[in-house]
């Protein structure tokens, strides 16, 4: 597709996923809440959970992002009214996921100078640096609402927890944050990047010292190719570190431009042409390779990579503005890869975002 023919259809889905976001962020999901019930939660009132994990949290960065590039009040409001209708709810126990929505809050906060918006992330910053589980080697351990995961390094977290430490660090002007950011990227990156292949394993595990299934997972994968640039926009980093980054980053895209199917998207497992081509996944790669074009941090020609799966994905986007073609929330593949491609397809906060991250990223490609 021509860059110059494509703009208004882009337009055209952007408006319509973001019509269908809110039904989406504010959908129940009885999977999640089954297995929830019935948890020890330690007085927890489970629906504190039930708008305010890793889904919703992703699906409010993507619209953050459209707010910021577009200006427009309008996605500023629905972000308000979630965050006051949370406030008014109550957090839940804090890890992980749930640490996700509180990226965007940081920045909504920030813009609005917020303190009741503010305030809640400061407290979970702090949580973060002086209670999160750990470890070994000072790792965030990827305890999730239902699971412990104990010693477990997950690729999901970077995306999850650390880009908000960092920008708490960035708003508070606290190093110790972004020190910390800076750790976990280069301990994630140490036990889970496949040298072979410059991809990423799903999780390391300190007891028995394996990545599982060695499953070179999509969706996780695509946490990377977004959390790398961000990350080293968002905050000054140590030049080794933004120099090991970027040449992780360059690794990994050279691996996604190995894998990329035929038709521009990529498989759930990305080295396995027998899995399901999957759009949250696809949608990530390509906004991440535009955002670290875009920002200098690699060379130009990886555009190309992103843009032949901006047809595909634009055919993902039915006429009701949701994204099909989405695998559903995805533990950990502990022993088989089949367990990846067994996940079942279903519209989440999360496609609905990762694909305005991609389209509106689209728009700042050169005609």
């Amino acid at each position: 597709m021509e860059k110059e023919a494509y703009r208004a259809e882009i337009r055209e889905k952007l408006a319509k996923l973001t019509d269908a976001f809110c039904p989406i962020l504010y959908e129940d999901d009885e999977i999640f809440l089954h297995n929830m019930e019935g948890r020890n939660l330690a007085g927890d009132d489970v629906h504190r959970y039930q708008h305010w994990e890793w889904t919703q949290g992703v699906g409010v960065y993507g619209l953050w992002k459209l707010f910021e590039k577009t200006g427009n009040e309008k996605y500023l409001g629905v972000l308000v009214k979630y965050f006051d209708q949370q406030l008014e709810t109550g957090f839940p126990a804090l890890n992980v996921n749930t640490i996700t929505p509180f990226l965007t809050m940081s920045y909504v906060g920030e813009h609005l100078r917020e303190e009741k918006y503010l305030a809640p992330c400061r407290e979970s910053a702090k949580w973060i640096m002086e209670r999160f589980p750990r470890t070994e080697e000072g790792g965030f351990q990827h305890m999730t609402s239902d699971t412990l995961n104990d010693q477990e390094l997950w690729d999901d977290t970077l995306f999850m927890t650390v880009l908000f430490l960092a920008n708490m660090g960035r708003i508070e002007g606290k190093q110790a944050y972004i020190d910390e950011a800076q750790y976990q990227f280069l301990l994630h990156a140490k036990y889970l990047v496949d040298k072979k292949t410059g991809l990423w394993y799903h999780g390391w595990t300190f007891q028995g010292r394996h990545n599982f299934a060695r499953a070179l997972w999509g969706r996780g994968n695509c946490w990377i190719t977004i959390a790398i640039p961000e990350f080293l926009q968002m905050v000054p980093c140590a030049a080794p570190v933004k120099r090991t980054l970027t040449q992780l980053l360059l690794n990994q895209v050279e691996g996604l431009k190995r894998y990329q199917s035929e038709s521009g998207m990529w498989h759930t497992l990305i080295d396995e042409a027998s899995s399901y081509v999957e759009a949250s996944a696809s949608c990530g790669f390509a906004y991440g390779i535009l955002r670290a074009v875009h920002t200098g941090l690699i060379d130009g020609s990886y555009e190309t990579v992103a843009l032949k799966a901006l047809e595909p994905v634009l055919g993902c986007i039915g006429e009701d503005g949701v994204v099909r073609q989405v695998s559903y929330g995805t533990a950990m593949g502990r022993e088989s890869k089949d367990f990846y491609r067994n996940v079942p397809l279903k519209p989440m906060p999360y496609g609905q975002a990762l694909a305005m991250l991609f389209l509106s990223e689209c728009l700042d490609v050169e005609a």
